[in-house]
């Protein structure tokens, strides 16, 4: 049984870099307009076509030294960390939840997050193609589990408020104070969707704390400023992956004190 369950492990971690290739084309393309489908991996410098074996996740820059094989014009790390990262998070959710429904919807949840967050980052703009496809994603698995689960409209409208409140109170917040922006509000949304009321609330409250010491930290390494625009999407995310990780811990600590 520990056979399979490292294979299943190992094999997690390989799709999810995989898939974390494909978020740096998304990452990279999205903000361009382009399509993320063609024309195929190129070289932005010398625009060679990329062969398969120049696009093994991790492998091929460590082989190729971080350089493209044609022009030899050095490759961002940024990319081969984020196909990491995304292998990390496939392989948590691997061990958290097993193969299961619920593995294939926060895997799709964070592939979305990381899109949406890493773009928040370089271009300060959240683009509707990318929040739709949440929100359609997020559809689709509320669905799919009502159907396997046998929901009734409590439980669908469990998720649903999950959705809303998150994302009405940031909403709020941008109305009274003109802070933060409406991307915001989308994103909070996408979240809530998969997550529910009870994780939604603690993602939310996680994802001003840690903003308030990620900034606080940028603003003493006068990386930033107290005037400078500090995207809060990466937050949001970042806050999704703490309520996933102990959010139900947290919850039932609460619960246990009152």
């Amino acid at each position: 049984m520990m056979d399979y369950l490292l294979i299943y492990y190992i094999f997690s971690f390989i799709i999810g870099s995989i898939i974390g290739s494909f978020l740096n084309v998304c990452i990279y393309r999205i903000p361009k307009g382009e399509s993320i489908v063609y024309p195929p991996s190129h070289c932005p410098k010398c625009n060679n076509r990329l062969k398969w074996i120049d696009l093994i996740p991790i492998i091929s820059y460590i082989f190729l030294k971080g350089r493209c094989r044609y022009c030899k014009e050095k490759i961002s790390i940024k990319y081969v960390l984020i196909e990491f990262f995304t292998g990390v998070v496939f392989l948590l959710l691997a061990i958290k939840y097993g193969i299961s429904l619920d593995y294939l919807k926060y895997a799709t949840l964070f592939s979305l997050l990381i899109v949406i967050s890493l773009i928040d980052m370089e271009t300060m703009n959240i683009y509707l193609s990318t929040t739709l496809t949440g929100i359609v994603f997020g559809l689709i698995f509320l669905i799919a589990q009502g159907v396997l689960e046998n929901y009734i409209l409590k439980e669908y409208m469990y998720y649903i408020s999950g959705a809303i409140i998150p994302a009405g109170i940031i909403a709020l917040i941008i109305l009274l104070t003109g802070g933060m922006g409406w991307g915001d509000v989308e994103i909070c949304f996408i979240s809530g969707l998969f997550l529910g009321l009870k994780l939604s609330i603690v993602m939310l409250i996680a994802s001003f704390i840690i903003g308030a010491l990620i900034s606080l930290v940028l603003i003493w390494g006068k990386k930033k400023t107290r005037k400078d625009y500090i995207p809060f999407g990466p937050f949001i995310a970042l806050g999704t992956l703490f309520a996933l990780a102990f959010g139900d811990k947290l919850l039932l600590w609460y619960l246990n004190l009152i």
